[in-house]
């Protein structure tokens, strides 16, 4: 008997492994955990986002286990077109009861729609959506808490501090995507549905571990694809990254209606909801909590709560006029100017953007005459506020040169306005409503761009000082200065300082 000749065997049978192995390796790819790319082979470095050891393999099919010969066979359904004229109702809202969260999300929650809420961790995101799903279940609606982080015992605890325990909420502790919209497709639908966390769920139509790129993207697709189905409003809580971004795929944030953002400072009890994205309201507004030991306080006047501890008669502080979205807000704003030991001078900012405070120095240098190379600067914004409007260079500066000379400004002046780079002092926005909140909370003065008098509509009492340009703003603040009373050795050094009013008012006349 002749042997089997085995090498024709392995040539009809080699190029059929290859084909499969090949089908199988063009299924998956390595992808970055942080920003979404997708990359053929491993590497250590993501190069969209520069971020190390994040890429993991995945399988990228898409979110369907159909075979390929049934999806190849597949014929769409036919859909009715319907035209731009005909009868449109708005869509109708459900308050929260919480009169801060319904300011951000424009009026309470669209049915249907789905909002993503990110925060650090501890920031009050649990809390706050506990406090808003008992208020409605309180009111008679059917509210749904599903945690993928907690037990049901975990949740309950917080529900008994924050003295919520009676409030008929439905618990769950789930992480299946298809179980959670099973159970909720039972019954009358829900009018809110917290999903705490979209990192943590999870569905088969996809072969990833839960927090992938690929799993949150699918489940994201199948709860809010269930919302607009149903009609039920539904929360989505995401993860943040360490420089305060949603984790996650970016598609996410466009395939939600709303993305909100829970800001706040760990040692402030202030916390502050602003809206980064609303298709059914404004994108500027915010709403301003309190933590206290019964959960998050809602804070009617945000003004004068970031004005409680302001420390007056201290040189380096200016009260700044904002507006955040409809509101007007005032908040202090701290400044400190210290002779540096250091090569190159530092320059902090916290609550307000370091680009905008580069500006205003290389301002106050060329334009003022204010020599800040030699020094330390340091701008902090009270009670742990974000500022983002550029109204704020005017007070930024005044606060600047107020510490650069030690002279107190004012302790009842608000300041507002924009700097431009030529030092001209540019308009603001909605300059009577800042007006008003200013002599609501007892202020006397205001310090504001000259072109704006004709914006002015009720001033309140207050005495307007107009500025054209910043020269004359500094001329004003170096004219209020005093030496400063320290014990410093260095004579000469402390010359240099006490000498600063007057070269100031030599320099701008």
């Amino acid at each position: 008997m002749l042997a089997p000749d085995h090498s024709m065997l392995w040539m009809r049978i080699k190029p059929q492994s290859r084909l499969t192995s090949s089908m199988a390796r063009s299924t998956l790819s390595f992808v970055c955990q942080n920003c979404g790319a997708a990359y053929n082979r491993w590497q250590g470095k993501c190069d969209s986002c520069d971020e190390w050891n994040t890429l993991s393999e995945e399988d990228t099919t898409g979110a369907t286990s159909m075979p390929l010969s049934v999806r190849s066979r597949r014929k769409g359904r036919t859909f009715a077109l319907e035209s731009l004229t005909g009868k449109s109702n708005d869509a109708p809202r459900l308050p929260s009861g919480m009169t801060e969260l319904d300011r951000v999300t424009g009026g309470g929650f669209v049915r249907g729609s789905v909002l993503l809420v990110g925060g650090d961790p501890g920031i009050g995101k649990s809390t706050l959506l506990t406090q808003a799903t008992s208020i409605l279940a309180r009111a008679g609606h059917r509210a749904v808490y599903i945690s993928g982080e907690e037990a049901v015992a975990q949740v309950r605890l917080r529900a008994e501090r924050l003295g919520l325990a009676d409030a008929p909420v439905q618990l769950a502790a789930e992480t299946s995507v298809e179980d959670i919209v099973s159970t909720l497709s039972q019954g009358a639908v829900p009018r809110l549905i917290v999903i705490d966390s979209i990192q943590t769920m999870w569905t088969d139509t996809v072969e990833s571990a839960p927090g992938t790129v690929t799993q949150v993207r699918a489940s994201a697709q199948a709860l809010i694809r269930f919302a607009k189905k149903s009609g039920a409003a539904i929360i989505l809580v995401g993860h943040v990254t360490k420089d305060g971004q949603i984790a996650g795929p970016r598609v996410v944030e466009h395939m939600v209606d709303a993305v909100l953002s829970f800001e706040g400072e760990g040692s402030q009890q202030f916390r502050i909801l602003r809206a980064v994205k609303n298709r059914f309201g404004p994108t500027d507004e915010i709403g301003v909590f309190e933590m206290t030991g019964l959960g998050l306080r809602e804070v009617s006047n945000p003004s004068e709560l970031f004005l409680s501890e302001r420390d007056l008669g201290s040189p380096g502080t200016a009260v700044f006029a904002g507006i955040e979205g409809t509101r007007p807000v005032l908040v202090e704003l701290q400044a400190l100017v210290a002779p540096t030991t250091l090569g190159t001078p530092r320059r902090a900012v916290v609550g307000w953007d370091p680009s905008r405070l580069s500006m205003v120095l290389a301002v106050l240098e060329a334009h003022c005459g204010v020599k800040l190379s030699g020094y330390d600067v340091y701008l902090n914004v009270a009670g742990g506020l974000r500022i983002q409007e550029p109204a704020a260079d005017l007070a930024a500066a005044a606060a600047l040169v107020s510490s650069l000379v030690n002279a107190p400004l004012p302790t009842d002046a608000v300041y507002f306005g924009e700097i431009s780079l030529s030092g001209a002092v540019r308009p603001v926005a909605q300059t009577s409503a800042r007006l008003k909140e200013a002599a609501k909370l007892g202020f006397g003065r205001a310090v504001l761009p000259e072109s704006a008098r004709g914006e002015v509509g009720g001033d309140g009492g207050l005495a307007l000082n107009s500025i054209g340009g910043l020269t004359s703003l500094v001329a004003q603040i170096a004219a209020r200065g005093n030496p400063r009373n320290n014990r410093d050795n260095n004579r000469e050094g402390a010359a240099e300082k006490n000498a600063t009013p007057a070269r100031f008012r030599r320099e701008n006349g």
